[in-house]
Protein backbone atom coordinates (compact mmCIF):
# COMPACT_ATOMS: atom_id res chain seq x y z
CA UNK A 1 0.00 0.00 0.00
CA UNK A 2 2.83 2.40 0.84
CA UNK A 3 4.53 1.64 -2.44
CA UNK A 4 1.34 2.50 -4.37
CA UNK A 5 1.11 5.82 -2.55
CA UNK A 6 4.75 6.54 -3.28
CA UNK A 7 4.33 5.70 -6.96
CA UNK A 8 1.23 7.88 -7.18
CA UNK A 9 2.96 10.81 -5.54
CA UNK A 10 5.94 10.75 -7.89
CA UNK A 11 4.03 12.20 -10.92
CA UNK A 12 2.55 14.86 -8.67
CA UNK A 13 5.99 15.85 -7.41
CA UNK A 14 7.33 15.89 -10.96
CA UNK A 15 4.47 18.14 -12.10
CA UNK A 16 4.99 20.37 -9.08
CA UNK A 17 8.69 20.69 -9.83
CA UNK A 18 7.90 21.45 -13.47
CA UNK A 19 5.40 24.20 -12.71
CA UNK A 20 7.58 25.58 -9.91
CA UNK A 21 10.09 26.56 -12.56
CA UNK A 22 8.16 28.74 -15.02
CA UNK A 23 11.30 30.20 -16.53
CA UNK A 24 12.61 26.72 -17.29
CA UNK A 25 9.37 25.76 -19.00
CA UNK A 26 9.21 29.03 -20.93
CA UNK A 27 12.84 28.62 -21.97
CA UNK A 28 12.02 25.19 -23.36
CA UNK A 29 9.13 26.67 -25.33
CA UNK A 30 10.66 29.91 -26.59
CA UNK A 31 14.31 28.99 -26.59
CA UNK A 32 17.29 30.74 -25.11
CA UNK A 33 16.95 33.87 -27.25
CA UNK A 34 14.22 35.41 -25.08
CA UNK A 35 15.66 34.55 -21.68
CA UNK A 36 19.34 35.03 -22.23
CA UNK A 37 21.21 37.43 -20.02
CA UNK A 38 21.94 39.75 -22.92
CA UNK A 39 18.26 39.80 -23.91
CA UNK A 40 17.21 40.66 -20.37
CA UNK A 41 19.71 43.50 -20.23
CA UNK A 42 18.57 44.92 -23.57
CA UNK A 43 14.91 44.67 -22.54
CA UNK A 44 15.59 46.23 -19.14
CA UNK A 45 17.51 49.23 -20.43
CA UNK A 46 15.16 49.90 -23.35
CA UNK A 47 12.03 49.65 -21.19
CA UNK A 48 13.71 51.67 -18.43
CA UNK A 49 14.47 54.42 -20.93
CA UNK A 50 10.82 54.41 -22.07
CA UNK A 51 9.57 54.49 -18.47
CA UNK A 52 11.86 57.40 -17.62
CA UNK A 53 10.66 59.25 -20.71
CA UNK A 54 6.97 58.73 -19.91
CA UNK A 55 7.50 59.57 -16.24
CA UNK A 56 9.21 62.78 -17.26
CA UNK A 57 6.34 63.60 -19.63
CA UNK A 58 3.77 62.98 -16.89
CA UNK A 59 5.72 64.89 -14.26
CA UNK A 60 6.68 67.85 -16.42
CA UNK A 61 3.49 67.89 -18.46
CA UNK A 62 2.13 71.44 -18.63
CA UNK A 63 -1.36 70.28 -19.57
CA UNK A 64 -2.73 70.50 -16.03
CA UNK A 65 -1.16 73.90 -15.39
CA UNK A 66 -2.54 75.20 -18.68
CA UNK A 67 -5.94 73.73 -17.88
CA UNK A 68 -5.94 75.38 -14.45
CA UNK A 69 -4.91 78.73 -15.93
CA UNK A 70 -7.66 78.46 -18.55
CA UNK A 71 -10.22 77.57 -15.89
CA UNK A 72 -9.10 80.52 -13.74
CA UNK A 73 -9.50 82.92 -16.65
CA UNK A 74 -12.89 81.41 -17.46
CA UNK A 75 -14.04 81.72 -13.87
CA UNK A 76 -12.79 85.31 -13.63
CA UNK A 77 -14.71 86.25 -16.77
CA UNK A 78 -17.78 84.43 -15.53
CA UNK A 79 -17.40 86.06 -12.15
CA UNK A 80 -17.19 89.54 -13.65
CA UNK A 81 -20.41 88.94 -15.58
CA UNK A 82 -22.27 87.50 -12.59
CA UNK A 83 -21.00 90.19 -10.19
CA UNK A 84 -22.15 92.89 -12.59
CA UNK A 85 -25.59 91.30 -12.76
CA UNK A 86 -25.76 90.97 -8.99
CA UNK A 87 -24.65 94.59 -8.56
CA UNK A 88 -27.33 95.79 -10.96
CA UNK A 89 -30.00 93.92 -9.04
CA UNK A 90 -29.05 95.51 -5.73
CA UNK A 91 -31.81 97.89 -4.40
CA UNK A 92 -31.41 101.31 -2.83
CA UNK A 93 -32.28 101.65 0.87
CA UNK A 94 -34.49 104.80 0.96
CA UNK A 95 -35.39 104.56 4.64
CA UNK A 96 -32.11 106.17 5.69
CA UNK A 97 -30.88 109.59 4.62
CA UNK A 98 -27.32 110.61 5.26
CA UNK A 99 -26.62 114.31 6.03
CA UNK A 100 -23.16 115.77 6.02
CA UNK A 101 -22.43 117.28 9.53
CA UNK A 102 -19.94 119.75 8.08
CA UNK A 103 -22.70 121.42 6.01
CA UNK A 104 -24.79 121.88 9.16
CA UNK A 105 -22.00 123.94 10.73
CA UNK A 106 -21.99 126.28 7.76
CA UNK A 107 -25.69 127.27 8.23
CA UNK A 108 -26.62 130.66 9.70
CA UNK A 109 -29.33 131.24 12.26
CA UNK A 110 -32.76 130.61 10.84
CA UNK A 111 -31.41 128.70 7.82
CA UNK A 112 -32.19 125.03 7.06
CA UNK A 113 -30.86 122.35 4.67
CA UNK A 114 -32.80 120.03 2.45
CA UNK A 115 -31.06 116.66 2.20
CA UNK A 116 -30.67 115.60 -1.42
CA UNK A 117 -29.21 112.07 -1.59
CA UNK A 118 -26.66 111.23 -4.31
CA UNK A 119 -25.10 107.97 -5.42
CA UNK A 120 -22.20 108.24 -3.04
CA UNK A 121 -24.49 108.62 -0.05
CA UNK A 122 -26.88 105.81 -0.96
CA UNK A 123 -26.50 102.27 0.37
CA UNK A 124 -27.12 99.35 -2.05
CA UNK A 125 -27.77 96.26 0.06
CA UNK A 126 -27.87 92.89 -1.73
CA UNK A 127 -31.32 91.40 -1.56
CA UNK A 128 -31.00 87.57 -1.66
CA UNK A 129 -34.57 87.16 -2.94
CA UNK A 130 -33.86 89.39 -5.96
CA UNK A 131 -30.37 88.06 -6.57
CA UNK A 132 -31.26 84.34 -6.29
CA UNK A 133 -33.16 84.10 -9.62
CA UNK A 134 -30.37 85.94 -11.43
CA UNK A 135 -27.71 83.72 -9.90
CA UNK A 136 -29.73 80.59 -10.67
CA UNK A 137 -30.10 81.49 -14.38
CA UNK A 138 -26.41 82.27 -14.77
CA UNK A 139 -25.04 79.26 -12.86
CA UNK A 140 -27.43 76.52 -13.99
CA UNK A 141 -25.78 75.89 -17.44
CA UNK A 142 -22.40 75.33 -15.79
CA UNK A 143 -21.00 72.96 -13.17
CA UNK A 144 -19.62 75.89 -11.23
CA UNK A 145 -20.52 76.47 -7.60
CA UNK A 146 -21.30 80.09 -6.73
CA UNK A 147 -21.37 81.59 -3.25
CA UNK A 148 -22.28 85.19 -2.44
CA UNK A 149 -20.93 86.89 0.64
CA UNK A 150 -21.92 90.29 2.02
CA UNK A 151 -19.55 93.06 3.05
CA UNK A 152 -18.92 91.30 6.36
CA UNK A 153 -17.95 88.00 4.67
CA UNK A 154 -21.18 86.34 5.74
CA UNK A 155 -22.72 83.84 3.34
CA UNK A 156 -25.85 85.13 1.64
CA UNK A 157 -26.39 82.61 -1.15
CA UNK A 158 -25.01 79.24 -2.18
CA UNK A 159 -25.83 77.79 -5.60
CA UNK A 160 -26.08 74.34 -4.04
CA UNK A 161 -29.18 75.48 -2.14
CA UNK A 162 -30.95 77.46 -4.89
CA UNK A 163 -34.15 75.79 -5.99
CA UNK A 164 -36.80 76.90 -8.43
CA UNK A 165 -40.54 76.51 -8.10
CA UNK A 166 -41.82 73.00 -8.75
CA UNK A 167 -38.38 71.48 -8.30
CA UNK A 168 -38.41 68.18 -6.46
CA UNK A 169 -35.81 68.08 -3.73
CA UNK A 170 -33.98 64.82 -3.21
CA UNK A 171 -31.42 64.16 -0.53
CA UNK A 172 -29.14 61.15 -0.64
CA UNK A 173 -28.99 59.27 2.64
CA UNK A 174 -25.52 58.49 3.96
CA UNK A 175 -24.36 54.93 3.25
CA UNK A 176 -24.74 52.28 5.89
CA UNK A 177 -21.02 51.47 5.71
CA UNK A 178 -18.09 53.71 5.07
CA UNK A 179 -17.50 54.47 1.41
CA UNK A 180 -14.32 52.61 0.49
CA UNK A 181 -12.38 53.26 -2.67
CA UNK A 182 -11.77 50.47 -5.12
CA UNK A 183 -8.20 49.49 -5.85
CA UNK A 184 -8.10 51.27 -9.20
CA UNK A 185 -9.56 54.45 -7.64
CA UNK A 186 -7.01 54.23 -4.86
CA UNK A 187 -4.22 53.68 -7.38
CA UNK A 188 -5.40 56.62 -9.50
CA UNK A 189 -5.62 58.82 -6.38
CA UNK A 190 -2.11 57.80 -5.29
CA UNK A 191 -0.76 58.41 -8.79
CA UNK A 192 -2.46 61.81 -8.85
CA UNK A 193 -0.98 62.76 -5.46
CA UNK A 194 2.49 61.77 -6.62
CA UNK A 195 2.34 63.97 -9.72
CA UNK A 196 0.58 67.03 -8.32
CA UNK A 197 2.48 69.78 -6.46
CA UNK A 198 2.78 69.21 -2.73
CA UNK A 199 2.44 72.83 -1.63
CA UNK A 200 -1.28 73.21 -2.40
CA UNK A 201 -3.53 74.24 0.52
CA UNK A 202 -6.27 71.87 1.58
CA UNK A 203 -9.90 72.70 0.90
CA UNK A 204 -12.35 73.13 3.80
CA UNK A 205 -15.97 74.17 3.89
CA UNK A 206 -16.64 77.48 5.65
CA UNK A 207 -18.18 76.71 9.05
CA UNK A 208 -21.45 78.63 9.55
CA UNK A 209 -21.07 80.35 6.23
CA UNK A 210 -18.09 82.39 7.40
CA UNK A 211 -16.13 83.43 4.33
CA UNK A 212 -13.26 84.93 6.30
CA UNK A 213 -11.42 81.58 6.17
CA UNK A 214 -10.87 82.11 2.45
CA UNK A 215 -7.99 84.58 1.78
CA UNK A 216 -9.32 85.36 -1.71
CA UNK A 217 -12.65 86.47 -0.23
CA UNK A 218 -10.97 88.85 2.20
CA UNK A 219 -8.83 90.27 -0.60
CA UNK A 220 -11.91 90.70 -2.79
CA UNK A 221 -13.56 92.79 -0.04
CA UNK A 222 -10.78 95.32 -0.65
CA UNK A 223 -11.66 95.41 -4.33
CA UNK A 224 -8.97 92.97 -5.58
CA UNK A 225 -10.03 89.83 -7.33
CA UNK A 226 -8.02 86.64 -6.82
CA UNK A 227 -7.83 82.90 -7.42
CA UNK A 228 -6.61 79.99 -5.28
CA UNK A 229 -6.09 76.31 -6.16
CA UNK A 230 -6.82 73.85 -3.34
CA UNK A 231 -6.83 70.09 -2.96
CA UNK A 232 -9.40 67.97 -1.16
CA UNK A 233 -8.76 65.09 1.20
CA UNK A 234 -9.11 62.68 -1.73
CA UNK A 235 -6.52 64.59 -3.77
CA UNK A 236 -8.97 66.33 -6.09
CA UNK A 237 -8.31 69.88 -7.27
CA UNK A 238 -10.71 72.78 -6.69
CA UNK A 239 -10.14 76.17 -8.29
CA UNK A 240 -11.74 79.11 -6.45
CA UNK A 241 -12.10 82.64 -7.85
CA UNK A 242 -13.28 85.60 -5.73
CA UNK A 243 -14.67 88.68 -7.54
CA UNK A 244 -15.86 91.78 -5.66
CA UNK A 245 -19.47 92.90 -6.23
CA UNK A 246 -19.16 96.68 -6.68
CA UNK A 247 -21.47 99.54 -7.45
CA UNK A 248 -20.34 103.14 -7.58
CA UNK A 249 -16.94 102.13 -6.25
CA UNK A 250 -18.53 100.60 -3.19
CA UNK A 251 -17.93 96.89 -2.44
CA UNK A 252 -21.33 95.41 -1.71
CA UNK A 253 -20.10 91.83 -1.33
CA UNK A 254 -17.99 89.05 -2.84
CA UNK A 255 -18.85 86.41 -5.41
CA UNK A 256 -16.90 83.18 -4.90
CA UNK A 257 -16.92 80.76 -7.86
CA UNK A 258 -15.49 77.25 -7.40
CA UNK A 259 -15.11 74.25 -9.69
CA UNK A 260 -16.56 70.92 -8.72
CA UNK A 261 -14.13 68.51 -7.08
CA UNK A 262 -12.73 66.18 -9.71
CA UNK A 263 -13.64 68.18 -12.83
CA UNK A 264 -10.04 69.12 -13.62
CA UNK A 265 -8.76 65.77 -12.37
CA UNK A 266 -11.07 63.87 -14.70
CA UNK A 267 -9.77 65.79 -17.71
CA UNK A 268 -6.15 65.32 -16.58
CA UNK A 269 -6.84 61.66 -15.86
CA UNK A 270 -8.19 61.17 -19.39
CA UNK A 271 -5.08 62.86 -20.78
CA UNK A 272 -2.86 60.61 -18.69
CA UNK A 273 -4.76 57.54 -19.84
CA UNK A 274 -4.08 58.57 -23.42
CA UNK A 275 -0.38 58.94 -22.59
CA UNK A 276 -0.39 55.55 -20.88
CA UNK A 277 -2.03 53.93 -23.91
CA UNK A 278 0.70 55.40 -26.09
CA UNK A 279 3.22 54.15 -23.53
CA UNK A 280 1.72 50.65 -23.71
CA UNK A 281 1.97 50.56 -27.49
CA UNK A 282 5.51 51.99 -27.37
CA UNK A 283 6.51 49.41 -24.76
CA UNK A 284 5.12 46.56 -26.85
CA UNK A 285 6.96 47.79 -29.93
CA UNK A 286 10.07 48.31 -27.80
CA UNK A 287 9.91 44.75 -26.51
CA UNK A 288 9.51 43.31 -30.00
CA UNK A 289 12.36 45.42 -31.38
CA UNK A 290 14.52 44.53 -28.37
CA UNK A 291 13.90 40.85 -28.93
CA UNK A 292 14.71 41.26 -32.60
CA UNK A 293 17.87 43.18 -31.76
CA UNK A 294 18.83 40.62 -29.14
CA UNK A 295 18.32 37.78 -31.61
CA UNK A 296 20.72 39.47 -34.04
CA UNK A 297 23.32 39.77 -31.26
CA UNK A 298 22.78 36.92 -28.81
CA UNK A 299 22.24 34.13 -31.35
CA UNK A 300 25.45 34.77 -33.33
CA UNK A 301 27.41 35.17 -30.09
CA UNK A 302 25.94 31.93 -28.76
CA UNK A 303 26.88 30.10 -31.97
CA UNK A 304 30.40 31.54 -31.86
CA UNK A 305 30.73 30.59 -28.20
CA UNK A 306 29.48 27.04 -28.83
CA UNK A 307 31.91 26.62 -31.72
CA UNK A 308 34.79 27.95 -29.59
CA UNK A 309 33.86 25.49 -26.81
CA UNK A 310 33.85 22.62 -29.30
CA UNK A 311 37.29 23.69 -30.54
CA UNK A 312 38.57 23.87 -26.95
CA UNK A 313 37.24 20.43 -26.09
CA UNK A 314 38.66 18.97 -29.26
CA UNK A 315 36.90 17.08 -31.97
CA UNK A 316 37.65 14.25 -34.30
CA UNK A 317 37.28 16.55 -37.26
CA UNK A 318 38.08 20.18 -37.83
CA UNK A 319 35.44 22.52 -36.40
CA UNK A 320 34.37 25.46 -38.50
CA UNK A 321 33.58 28.78 -36.82
CA UNK A 322 30.31 30.34 -38.12
CA UNK A 323 31.00 32.99 -40.72
CA UNK A 324 29.29 36.35 -40.00
CA UNK A 325 31.71 38.48 -41.98
CA UNK A 326 28.86 39.77 -44.18
CA UNK A 327 27.42 41.70 -41.22
CA UNK A 328 30.15 44.36 -41.41
CA UNK A 329 29.89 45.08 -37.67
CA UNK A 330 31.60 44.09 -34.42
CA UNK A 331 30.12 40.59 -34.48
CA UNK A 332 31.33 40.18 -38.04
CA UNK A 333 34.80 41.33 -36.97
CA UNK A 334 34.66 38.92 -34.02
CA UNK A 335 33.67 36.10 -36.36
CA UNK A 336 36.57 36.91 -38.69
CA UNK A 337 39.00 37.08 -35.75
CA UNK A 338 37.78 33.77 -34.30
CA UNK A 339 37.92 32.07 -37.70
CA UNK A 340 41.44 33.34 -38.31
CA UNK A 341 42.50 32.37 -34.80
CA UNK A 342 40.97 28.90 -35.15
CA UNK A 343 42.54 28.36 -38.55
CA UNK A 344 45.89 29.49 -37.18
CA UNK A 345 45.42 27.12 -34.24
CA UNK A 346 44.61 24.19 -36.48
CA UNK A 347 47.54 25.07 -38.74
CA UNK A 348 49.79 25.27 -35.70
CA UNK A 349 48.53 21.90 -34.45
CA UNK A 350 49.06 20.37 -37.88
CA UNK A 351 52.52 21.94 -38.05
CA UNK A 352 53.39 20.59 -34.61
CA UNK A 353 52.21 17.12 -35.56
CA UNK A 354 54.15 17.24 -38.81
CA UNK A 355 57.17 18.70 -37.03
CA UNK A 356 57.05 16.00 -34.38
CA UNK A 357 56.84 13.30 -37.06
CA UNK A 358 59.74 14.84 -39.01
CA UNK A 359 61.85 15.21 -35.88
CA UNK A 360 61.16 11.63 -34.91
CA UNK A 361 62.14 10.47 -38.36
CA UNK A 362 65.30 12.57 -38.51
CA UNK A 363 66.44 11.55 -35.04
CA UNK A 364 66.00 7.88 -35.79
CA UNK A 365 68.57 7.94 -38.60
CA UNK A 366 71.61 9.05 -36.55
CA UNK A 367 70.39 7.05 -33.55
CA UNK A 368 70.13 3.93 -35.67
CA UNK A 369 73.60 4.53 -37.09
CA UNK A 370 74.94 5.24 -33.62
CA UNK A 371 73.37 2.10 -32.14
CA UNK A 372 74.77 -0.02 -34.96
CA UNK A 373 78.26 1.41 -34.46
CA UNK A 374 78.09 0.88 -30.68
CA UNK A 375 76.87 -2.71 -31.09
CA UNK A 376 79.57 -3.45 -33.69
CA UNK A 377 82.45 -1.84 -31.76
CA UNK A 378 83.00 -4.78 -29.33
CA UNK A 379 83.10 -7.12 -32.30
CA UNK A 380 85.85 -5.19 -34.11
CA UNK A 381 89.12 -7.09 -34.17
CA UNK A 382 91.56 -4.61 -35.65
CA UNK A 383 92.44 -1.18 -34.39
CA UNK A 384 91.60 0.25 -37.77
CA UNK A 385 88.04 -1.07 -37.56
CA UNK A 386 87.67 0.25 -34.02
CA UNK A 387 88.91 3.67 -35.08
CA UNK A 388 86.53 3.75 -38.01
CA UNK A 389 83.59 2.85 -35.77
CA UNK A 390 84.69 5.43 -33.24
CA UNK A 391 84.77 8.10 -35.94
CA UNK A 392 81.25 7.08 -36.98
CA UNK A 393 80.09 7.41 -33.38
CA UNK A 394 81.64 10.90 -33.04
CA UNK A 395 80.12 11.91 -36.38
CA UNK A 396 76.65 10.75 -35.34
CA UNK A 397 76.93 12.47 -31.98
CA UNK A 398 77.91 15.75 -33.66
CA UNK A 399 75.07 15.26 -36.13
CA UNK A 400 72.60 14.70 -33.26
CA UNK A 401 73.89 17.76 -31.46
CA UNK A 402 73.56 19.92 -34.55
CA UNK A 403 70.13 18.47 -35.33
CA UNK A 404 68.83 19.02 -31.80
CA UNK A 405 70.13 22.59 -31.82
CA UNK A 406 68.36 23.34 -35.09
CA UNK A 407 65.17 21.67 -33.87
CA UNK A 408 65.25 23.69 -30.67
CA UNK A 409 65.82 26.87 -32.67
CA UNK A 410 62.90 26.09 -34.98
CA UNK A 411 60.52 25.14 -32.16
CA UNK A 412 61.02 28.32 -30.13
CA UNK A 413 61.08 30.62 -33.16
CA UNK A 414 57.33 31.47 -33.15
CA UNK A 415 57.22 32.03 -29.41
CA UNK A 416 60.31 34.22 -29.51
CA UNK A 417 58.94 36.37 -32.34
CA UNK A 418 55.57 36.70 -30.57
CA UNK A 419 57.07 37.73 -27.21
CA UNK A 420 59.63 40.26 -28.41
CA UNK A 421 58.69 43.64 -29.82
CA UNK A 422 59.81 44.62 -33.30
CA UNK A 423 62.12 47.58 -33.85
CA UNK A 424 63.41 49.44 -36.92
CA UNK A 425 66.24 47.52 -38.55
CA UNK A 426 68.65 49.09 -41.03
CA UNK A 427 69.04 46.34 -43.63
CA UNK A 428 71.91 48.12 -45.38
CA UNK A 429 74.06 48.14 -42.26
CA UNK A 430 72.96 44.62 -41.27
CA UNK A 431 73.74 43.06 -44.67
CA UNK A 432 77.08 44.92 -44.89
CA UNK A 433 78.20 43.65 -41.48
CA UNK A 434 77.17 40.08 -42.25
CA UNK A 435 79.02 40.11 -45.58
CA UNK A 436 82.17 41.42 -43.84
CA UNK A 437 81.92 38.71 -41.18
CA UNK A 438 81.49 36.01 -43.83
CA UNK A 439 84.60 37.27 -45.66
CA UNK A 440 86.71 37.36 -42.50
CA UNK A 441 85.79 33.93 -41.15
CA UNK A 442 87.44 31.40 -43.41
CA UNK A 443 88.47 28.64 -41.03
CA UNK A 444 86.98 25.35 -42.08
CA UNK A 445 84.90 26.99 -44.81
CA UNK A 446 85.10 27.07 -48.57
CA UNK A 447 86.83 30.24 -49.78
CA UNK A 448 84.46 32.31 -51.93
CA UNK A 449 84.27 35.83 -53.27
CA UNK A 450 81.33 37.81 -51.92
CA UNK A 451 80.26 41.05 -53.62
CA UNK A 452 77.77 43.51 -52.10
CA UNK A 453 75.90 46.09 -54.17
CA UNK A 454 73.33 48.59 -52.93
CA UNK A 455 71.00 50.51 -55.26
CA UNK A 456 69.74 53.72 -53.71
CA UNK A 457 66.87 55.64 -55.20
CA UNK A 458 67.07 58.54 -52.75
CA UNK A 459 69.45 59.95 -50.21
CA UNK A 460 67.11 59.16 -47.35
CA UNK A 461 68.99 57.25 -44.70
CA UNK A 462 65.98 55.16 -43.70
CA UNK A 463 65.32 53.90 -47.22
CA UNK A 464 66.23 50.31 -46.24
CA UNK A 465 64.70 50.39 -42.75
CA UNK A 466 62.28 47.55 -42.00
CA UNK A 467 60.40 46.74 -38.77
CA UNK A 468 61.50 43.47 -37.24
CA UNK A 469 64.10 41.64 -35.16
CA UNK A 470 67.68 42.21 -36.26
CA UNK A 471 69.00 38.87 -34.98
CA UNK A 472 66.41 36.85 -36.86
CA UNK A 473 66.72 38.89 -40.04
CA UNK A 474 70.47 38.46 -39.84
CA UNK A 475 69.92 34.73 -39.47
CA UNK A 476 68.09 34.70 -42.82
CA UNK A 477 70.93 36.47 -44.62
CA UNK A 478 73.55 34.26 -42.96
CA UNK A 479 71.68 31.07 -43.90
CA UNK A 480 71.36 32.22 -47.52
CA UNK A 481 75.06 33.11 -47.76
CA UNK A 482 76.20 29.82 -46.17
CA UNK A 483 73.78 27.83 -48.29
CA UNK A 484 75.18 29.50 -51.42
CA UNK A 485 78.74 28.88 -50.19
CA UNK A 486 78.08 25.13 -49.99
CA UNK A 487 77.03 24.95 -53.66
CA UNK A 488 79.60 27.19 -55.39
CA UNK A 489 82.76 25.65 -56.97
CA UNK A 490 85.84 25.12 -54.80
CA UNK A 491 88.15 27.53 -56.62
CA UNK A 492 85.96 29.98 -58.52
CA UNK A 493 83.11 30.35 -56.07
CA UNK A 494 81.36 33.68 -56.19
CA UNK A 495 78.34 35.09 -54.31
CA UNK A 496 76.60 38.35 -55.14
CA UNK A 497 74.44 40.12 -52.57
CA UNK A 498 72.23 42.84 -54.03
CA UNK A 499 70.13 45.21 -51.87
CA UNK A 500 67.53 47.49 -53.46
CA UNK A 501 63.98 48.85 -53.10
CA UNK A 502 61.23 47.47 -55.31
CA UNK A 503 58.66 49.53 -57.18
CA UNK A 504 56.13 48.73 -54.43
CA UNK A 505 58.41 50.17 -51.76
CA UNK A 506 59.57 46.83 -50.34
CA UNK A 507 63.11 46.11 -49.25
CA UNK A 508 64.54 43.28 -51.42
CA UNK A 509 67.73 41.25 -50.93
CA UNK A 510 69.06 39.02 -53.75
CA UNK A 511 71.66 36.34 -52.94
CA UNK A 512 73.08 34.91 -56.18
CA UNK A 513 75.64 32.13 -56.58
CA UNK A 514 77.41 30.47 -59.51
CA UNK A 515 76.63 26.94 -58.41
CA UNK A 516 74.75 24.21 -60.29
CA UNK A 517 71.34 25.76 -59.65
CA UNK A 518 68.20 24.02 -58.42
CA UNK A 519 66.23 21.27 -60.06
CA UNK A 520 62.89 22.62 -61.30
CA UNK A 521 60.92 20.12 -59.25
CA UNK A 522 62.85 21.01 -56.07
CA UNK A 523 62.46 24.81 -56.11
CA UNK A 524 59.62 24.67 -53.58
CA UNK A 525 60.74 21.53 -51.78
CA UNK A 526 64.04 23.02 -50.63
CA UNK A 527 62.06 25.09 -48.07
CA UNK A 528 60.52 22.00 -46.50
CA UNK A 529 61.77 20.87 -43.11
CA UNK A 530 64.58 18.30 -43.11
CA UNK A 531 64.85 18.36 -46.89
CA UNK A 532 68.49 18.09 -47.97
CA UNK A 533 69.94 18.21 -51.47
CA UNK A 534 73.66 18.53 -50.90
CA UNK A 535 76.33 19.02 -53.61
CA UNK A 536 78.59 16.21 -54.72
CA UNK A 537 81.60 15.62 -52.50
CA UNK A 538 80.06 16.92 -49.31
CA UNK A 539 79.98 14.37 -46.50
CA UNK A 540 76.60 13.13 -45.33
CA UNK A 541 75.05 14.64 -42.17
CA UNK A 542 76.70 18.04 -42.34
CA UNK A 543 73.29 19.79 -42.54
CA UNK A 544 70.01 19.27 -40.73
CA UNK A 545 67.78 20.48 -43.58
CA UNK A 546 66.17 23.17 -41.37
CA UNK A 547 68.11 26.25 -42.48
CA UNK A 548 65.95 27.33 -45.41
CA UNK A 549 62.74 26.28 -43.63
CA UNK A 550 63.62 28.44 -40.63
CA UNK A 551 64.57 31.32 -42.94
CA UNK A 552 61.21 31.26 -44.71
CA UNK A 553 59.43 31.00 -41.37
CA UNK A 554 61.25 34.08 -40.11
CA UNK A 555 60.51 36.00 -43.33
CA UNK A 556 56.80 35.20 -43.17
CA UNK A 557 56.70 36.17 -39.49
CA UNK A 558 57.98 39.61 -40.56
CA UNK A 559 55.32 39.91 -43.24
CA UNK A 560 57.80 39.11 -46.01
CA UNK A 561 58.50 36.34 -48.47
CA UNK A 562 61.43 34.09 -49.34
CA UNK A 563 61.61 32.24 -52.62
CA UNK A 564 64.20 30.76 -54.99
CA UNK A 565 64.77 30.75 -58.73
CA UNK A 566 67.45 29.73 -61.20
CA UNK A 567 69.80 32.04 -63.08
CA UNK A 568 69.74 31.14 -66.76
CA UNK A 569 72.44 31.72 -69.37
CA UNK A 570 70.93 33.81 -72.15
CA UNK A 571 73.14 32.21 -74.80
CA UNK A 572 72.94 28.53 -73.92
CA UNK A 573 69.73 28.51 -71.90
CA UNK A 574 71.41 26.42 -69.19
CA UNK A 575 71.42 27.08 -65.47
CA UNK A 576 74.33 29.16 -64.28
CA UNK A 577 73.42 29.47 -60.63
CA UNK A 578 70.66 29.99 -58.11
CA UNK A 579 69.07 33.12 -56.70
CA UNK A 580 67.28 33.51 -53.37
CA UNK A 581 64.95 36.52 -53.10
CA UNK A 582 64.08 37.96 -49.68
CA UNK A 583 61.36 40.61 -49.76
CA UNK A 584 60.41 42.55 -46.60
CA UNK A 585 57.91 45.35 -45.99
CA UNK A 586 59.79 48.62 -45.68
CA UNK A 587 59.11 51.29 -43.09
CA UNK A 588 58.56 53.70 -46.01
CA UNK A 589 55.86 51.47 -47.51
CA UNK A 590 52.36 52.95 -47.37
Amino acid sequence: MDKDVAYASEPRQANRRLWSRPFTLARRVFGHAVFSSLTRRILFFNIAATVVLVAGILYLNQFREGLIDARVESLLTQGEIISAAVSASASVDTNSITIDPEKLLELQAGQSITPVPNDEDLDFPIDPERVAPVLRRLISPTRTRARLFDADANLLLDSRHLYSRGQVLRFDLPPIENDEQTWNEWLASLFNRMLQPGNLPSYKEAPGGDGSIYPEVMNALTGVRGAVVRVTDRGELIVSVAVPVQRSRAVLGVLLLSTQAGDIDNIVHAERLAIMRVFGVATLVNILLSLLLSSTIANPLRRLSAAAIRVRRGAKQREEIPDFSARQDEIGNLSIALRDMTNALYDRIAAIESFAADVSHELKNPLTSLRSAVETLPLAKSEESKQRLTNIIFHDVRRLDRLISDISDASRLDAELARSDSAPVDMEALVSNLVDISLQIRTGRKPVEIDLSVDRKTDVKSEFTVPGHDLRLGQIVTNLIENARSFVPEKSGRIKVHLFTSSKGRCVVHVDDNGPGIQAEDIDRIFERFYTDRPDGESFGQNSGLGLSISRQIAEAHGGTLRAENLMDENTGHRKGARFILSLPSGQQS
